[in-house]
């Protein structure tokens, strides 16, 4: 379990494909590698991995055919940067709200404008998905939490205050970039819920 709230972004070292599946090596830059242990949970760009082994400043993970054919993780490169989370613990503050990890799709941008000194995103996603978005709810674009401006049909916006794109990688983004999209987990209850009752 994680909250959406960044501690570092890291580069992609490394991409070996290993039979349809993938091992990925990502460099550390603030996370100090000596917290981490084989077996870990890290959220990587919004994606759930296991770290399998530790090198240096770096950790490996096996990322499987079925990751790699719902996320953005399949687009990375070498050089790549990418958002890092340690997994919640015990006693953390939950600053952000409580993301999985588990993508449910891959969003769009559509368009960004400034806003004073923060950035508006439009962000459009796959249609199966546009009902769990609420105005005033949370979704984690790329592993970060983010509130939901408005909504109109399966495009949402989201507002990136200049901390934001100064310390994840949102401040990267243009239109027509891919993004992954978790969206808020009580959305997926509340559906559950109200099917079982019907």
């Amino acid at each position: 379990m994680f909250t959406g709230i960044v501690v570092d972004v890291g580069t992609v070292k490394a991409q070996e494909p290993r039979g349809g599946d993938v091992r990925m090596v990502v460099g550390l830059d603030r996370i100090d590698p000596v917290s981490l242990h084989l077996g870990d949970s890290l959220c990587v760009q919004g994606c759930c991995l296991t770290v399998t082994e530790l090198i240096g400043r770096a950790f490996a993970a096996d990322v499987s055919r079925e990751t790699l054919s719902l996320t953005t993780l399949g687009d990375l490169g070498v050089g790549s940067p990418v958002n890092l989370e340690p997994s919640l613990k015990a006693g953390d503050a939950l600053g952000g709200h409580l993301v999985s990890g588990h993508v449910d799709g891959v969003a769009r941008v559509e368009s960004l404008s400034g806003d004073a000194r923060s950035t508006r995103v439009k962000i459009t996603v796959p249609p199966q998905l546009a009902k769990y978005i609420a105005r005033k709810g949370s979704v984690a674009i790329d592993g970060v939490s983010l509130t939901v401006n408005e909504v109109e049909g399966a495009t949402f916006g989201v507002n990136l205050i200049p901390h934001t794109q100064q310390v994840t990688t949102l401040g990267r983004l243009a239109p027509g970039v891919r993004v992954n999209l978790e969206i808020d987990q009580v959305a997926r209850y509340v559906e559950r819920l109200l099917g079982a009752i019907q």
